[in-house]
């Protein structure tokens, strides 16, 4: 499998993981680890802000609801931000609502996946918005 991804062009990517979920952050980044990317986590939008600028991740995952800033005010920081507003940033969220949905279009997301999301889900979201838009 981890050949697979290292020839899919995972090897490397910076991947941002944004959730107050110990369990989601600690998942993601197994299966992100695994097919080769370098994965930074934050618990919430605040400790996310400067993990961007100082990592300056290819894809950023944020949760929607979180305490201080959540995920729709840490995306819409995120694309008002000269330097980062080309950073794909994906929603996750437990609900999957059209107003969410929205919402997350709204403030500038590429996709919203709906969690317990999937390997599959997390590598496609990766693949459209990061690996394919580079080609």
């Amino acid at each position: 499998m981890a050949s697979d991804a290292a020839e899919e062009g995972f090897q490397g990517l910076k991947v941002l993981v944004i959730d107050d979920s110990k369990t989601i952050r600690r998942t993601a980044e197994t299966l992100l680890k695994k097919e080769g990317c370098d994965v930074i986590t934050a618990n919430d939008g605040f400790e996310a802000l400067s993990k961007i600028a100082d990592y300056n991740p290819d894809i950023i995952f944020v949760d929607i609801m979180m305490p201080r800033l959540d995920g729709y005010q840490t995306c819409a920081l995120i694309k008002h931000n000269q330097k980062f507003r080309n950073t794909p940033v994906i929603m996750l969220s437990s609900k999957d609502g059209l107003f969410d949905r929205a919402r997350g279009r709204i403030v500038g997301s590429e996709e919203y996946l709906t969690k317990p999301f999937t390997r599959e889900e997390l590598l496609g979201a990766i693949k459209r918005h990061v690996l394919d838009a580079a080609k």
